[in-house]
């Protein structure tokens, strides 16, 4: 599969007018690999934040987690392209390592059939492409929030609001982290029959990451708020309003005509939205009403702050959950598993494949 994903994005054409940094490698896997918000994490990386007010584009919308592992392999002469690609590989390829411990954990507490194909159907979703050496920060957040979570499958509540807090440092869904690992927490103690502990609480805590960032906004800018004020700038266009939330821009660029590529791209990730959306429910009823409220609330909040719901497939790895309640389902009737998740992996090959060539695909 990653072999079949790298391989597309090999072919992918290099592009004459790439717009990368001049110290970006002319190699047609690293350029393949590096397109839109990666230009945003390299310039974190190697020079820091700059914030020029809430209608200039900058990077202050993108946490700084992702970025700060990059520092210690530039600093030894990596390329920062080239460190970005190998961080996010190895957190991808760990996260669905650990995806399958958490699975059999979870799986054997809620009382359902062994399996693995919750990890299968997220490993093989469209956008998975993103964690296989795109230099994004999903993989990232995935391999930290899997771990909150599977500490506290084992009892480890503290553990899990230390791995929750350098996860919310690396995506701005902290809200999702803080109520999940709580809910689960408590949801845990209560199932068990025993009453429940100050420690119980402490996954709370995750938003420490979040609350890391906005101190570190303030002491430099005076905007504790700038990565959500920013989202204003012209280009980007979803501030928060009624435009943004009932999703004007949505409907203004489809009708009354777009391009069949626009409206492609546009519509395909609104079903995956309301796809992701749709399995909130079979998760809260499989996997519990912690894990329930996490993935509605990873969804939900970029769904209701983006103008356009482009990126919101992607977002959707972070709901993890769901492809285990997929899962789930899909082996009750093993025809369509099969069928499932082929096409799955067919569509993408297909995304990583004009991803690397260039196209917005998310």
């Amino acid at each position: 599969m990653l072999a079949a994903t790298l391989g597309l994005l090999v072919l992918a054409p290099e592009q004459v007018d790439h717009g990368g940094a001049a110290d970006e490698p002319h190699l047609a896997i690293v350029r393949a690999l590096n397109h839109w918000d990666s230009g945003w994490y390299a310039t974190i990386a190697q020079d820091g934040y700059y914030y020029l007010g809430p209608k200039v584009q900058s990077p202050v919308a993108f946490f700084p987690g992702y970025a700060l592992l990059l520092r210690p392999l530039i600093a030894v002469g990596v390329n920062r392209y080239i460190a970005g690609e190998l961080v996010t590989l190895l957190c991808g390829l760990a996260a669905l390592f650990l995806l399958l411990k958490w699975e059999a954990k979870v799986r054997v507490r809620q009382r359902l059939k062994p399996g693995t194909s919750g990890t299968a159907a997220l490993a093989v979703y469209p956008f998975a492409f993103y964690l296989y050496g795109v230099m994004y920060s999903d993989a990232t957040y995935l391999l930290l929030a899997v771990s909150a979570f599977i500490c506290l499958e084992d009892d480890r509540p503290a553990l899990a609001a230390v791995f929750g807090a350098l996860a919310t440092a690396c995506r701005p869904i902290a809200p999702a982290l803080m109520v999940g690992l709580l809910a689960r927490s408590i949801e845990l103690r209560v199932r068990s029959g025993q009453k429940i502990r100050v420690v119980d609480l402490l996954p709370a805590f995750a938003g420490l990451g979040l609350a890391a960032y906005m101190f570190y906004l303030w002491r430099a800018f005076d905007d504790p708020l700038a990565f959500a004020h920013v989202q204003s700038a012209a280009g980007w266009d979803q501030g928060p309003g009624l435009a943004t939330w009932a999703k004007l821009e949505w409907f203004r660029v489809l009708f009354p005509r777009s391009a069949p590529i626009v409206a492609v791209r546009l519509v395909g990730h609104a079903l995956a939205t309301l796809a992701a959306l749709a399995l909130v429910i079979p998760t809260w009823k499989k996997l519990g009403p912690g894990y329930g409220l996490y993935c509605l609330i990873a969804v939900g909040l970029p769904a209701l702050s983006s103008k356009d719901f482009m990126g919101l497939g992607r977002y959707a790895i972070a709901a993890f959950p769901i492809f285990l309640a997929l899962g789930v389902m899909l082996d009750e009737r093993p025809r369509v598993k099969r069928a499932w998740l082929a096409l799955s992996a067919a569509v993408l090959l297909v995304l990583a494949f004009n991803f690397g060539a260039g196209a917005y695909v998310s």
